[in-house]
Parts: C-alpha cells; sequence; structure tokens
C-alpha cells in the first residue's frame, strides 16, 4: 500500500544532478522568511500604491474633466434661455416703440424683465400680507355671524363681537394707509 506512493509514477520525471546543487545562507534564509510571512514587500508595496495613486489621479482628472463639461453646457443653456427671453422681451418692446439701438433695446429688454420680477414680488408680498392681515378680521366676523345665529331673537347681545370687529377693521384700515406712506 505504501509502496505504490513512494514509487515515482510514470508522469513524473526525475532529475538527477551530476554536481550538487548549493545555496549561499542568505539565500536559504530569504526563502525561509518568505515563506513564513506572505508580507508583500515593501518595494513592491511602493510600486502598488505609486501605481493605485495613479490610477486615482487620472480618475480624478477624468472627472473633473466631465464636471467642466457639463458646467459649461449648463452655463450654454441658461445663456441661450436668457438670449432668448432678452430677444422675446426686446421683439415685444421693438413692437411698441421705435428701435433706438441694438444696446438700449437690450437694456430696455433687461429693465422690463427686472421691472416683471419686482412686480410679481410685490404682488406676493401682498398677497401673503392679506392673508395675515384678514386672518383675525376673519375671526371677529365669523364670531359676529355664530352669535347673530345663536341669538337670532335678541341680536343686540352681539353688541361686543360687533364692537371686536369694527376695532380689526380699522386697524387693518390704518395699517393699509400707513403702509402707503
Amino acid at each position: 500500500m505504501g509502496a505504490s506512493q513512494s514509487t515515482p509514477s510514470q508522469d513524473e520525471k526525475v532529475f538527477v544532478a551530476e554536481t550538487p546543487i548549493q545555496f549561499s545562507q542568505d539565500v536559504v534564509n530569504q526563502l525561509s522568511d518568505q515563506l513564513a510571512s506572505p508580507a508583500i514587500p515593501p518595494e513592491r508595496q511602493t510600486t502598488l500604491d505609486a501605481h493605485v495613486r495613479a490610477r486615482i489621479d487620472a480618475e480624478l482628472t477624468r472627472l473633473r474633466a466631465e464636471e467642466e463639461d457639463v458646467r459649461a453646457e449648463i452655463e450654454r443653456a441658461l445663456e441661450k434661455e436668457n438670449l432668448d427671453r432678452e430677444r422675446e422681451m426686446a421683439g415685444e418692446a421693438a413692437a411698441g416703440d421705435a428701435v433706438e439701438g441694438a444696446g438700449s433695446v437690450r437694456s430696455s429688454a433687461a429693465l422690463m424683465g427686472d421691472l416683471e420680477e419686482v412686480r410679481r414680488k410685490v404682488e406676493r408680498f401682498h398677497q401673503r400680507q392679506e392673508a395675515q392681515d384678514f386672518a383675525e378680521v376673519r375671526a371677529k366676523g365669523e364670531a359676529v355671524v355664530s352669535c347673530y345665529k345663536s341669538h337670532s331673537k335678541s341680536t343686540l347681545d352681539c353688541w361686543r363681537e360687533v364692537g371686536e370687529f369694527k376695532t380689526s377693521v380699522a386697524q387693518l384700515e390704518q395699517q393699509y394707509v400707513n403702509s402707503l406712506r
């Protein structure tokens, strides 16, 4: 049983050297150290690190270039959109006025756009103000209505609610007048 394992098979070829091969003790020590510690030698590690850094730098450069391309494309699209809007406004301004020159049309179109934006902001501000100011007035008005409904035979009992409603309306009117000054 054990004899079959110790005899060389026919696929294996064994060479016998005529002179003995000798290795220096340093070579033997280095080979045994390499077998004992499977760590990557420092020279190889440095080479690998440099290669990884180079690949990361190349990828980073590619991504930055791609980002610049996207940013430039977005800027071109925005510029085109702004020019189209200015041309549209210039066309509207030119339809109503005589054209004095390309520079004045562009600046008047830009001013028209700015004016329209300011109008929208003012309208939004007034809507917010009205919603806040009218909330108190509406609440007081609803209190008057509910009082009148609950005291349908004696409506004079709602004099407090009516007075509060009148006071809130007067305050709102005063705020409006002050805002116009």
